[in-house]
C-alpha cells in the first residue's frame, strides 16, 4: 500500500505539472480543468504522505492509550454496531501493516500505533477541507465541496477502524497472564 500512494502522489503530482505546463502556453479550460483536478488529487496525496511523516517525526508510534482523547463514548459503540463496522474493518487497506504484526510487536506497542493512527487520520481529515478555498479563485465550490468531503470521509473511516479495534487490544493487554 505504501508503495501505491507515493506511486500515486507522483503520478497525480507530474500530471499537474505537466497540464499546467500546457496551460500556461495554451489558456485552454480542458487544461485548467486538468491542472485542477489533478492538482487536488495530488494534495490529497502528498498532503496524506506529509501529515503522516509529521506525526512519525513528532510521537514516534508512542501514545498513552489511556488518555481521555483515545476512549471511546457510550454512544460510539451504537454508532459502531450500526454502520457495522465489524464486517467492513478487514477490508480496509493499511499503510504499513508491519507496524500492526504481533509477531514483530507488543500489543502494547501496537495500541500506541492504533492512536497515532487515529491522529494521523483525523488531522487528514480536517485537512481534506483545504481545497474548498480554491472554489473562491476558480468557482466551482460544489466539485471543491464534494471531493473535500468524500476525502475526509474516508479518513474517518480509518478513525472509527481504530477507535473500534484499540479498546480489543487494551483489554487484551490488561488480560491477566496464567
Amino acid at each position: 500500500m505504501k508503495k501505491t500512494v507515493f506511486s500515486l502522489a507522483f503520478l497525480t503530482l507530474g500530471f499537474t505539472i505537466i497540464f499546467l505546463m500546457i496551460y500556461l502556453f495554451n489558456k485552454t479550460n480542458l487544461f485548467l480543468t486538468l491542472t485542477l483536478s489533478f492538482g487536488v488529487t495530488a494534495y490529497h496525496f502528498c498532503m496524506r504522505l506529509i501529515v503522516g511523516y509529521i506525526f512519525n517525526i513528532l510521537m514516534k508510534n508512542k501514545a498513552d492509550y489511556n488518555e481521555k482523547w483515545y476512549q471511546i463514548h457510550p454512544w460510539e459503540k451504537k454508532l459502531y454496531k450500526t454502520i457495522k463496522v465489524k464486517k467492513w474493518k478487514n477490508h480496509m487497506p493499511t499503510f504499513n501493516p508491519e507496524l500492526f504484526d504481533t509477531n514483530k510487536h507488543s500489543l502494547d506497542e501496537i495500541a500506541q500505533v492504533m492512536c497515532q493512527s487515529e491522529l494521523v487520520h483525523e488531522t487528514i481529515a480536517a485537512l481534506s477541507f483545504l481545497p474548498i478555498l480554491l472554489a473562491f479563485p476558480f468557482g466551482d465550490f460544489p466539485i471543491f465541496l464534494i471531493t473535500s468531503i468524500i476525502g475526509a470521509l474516508i479518513d474517518i473511516c480509518f478513525v472509527i477502524m481504530q477507535r473500534y479495534n484499540r479498546p480489543r487490544i487494551i483489554k487484551l493487554i490488561k488480560k491477566p497472564k496464567l
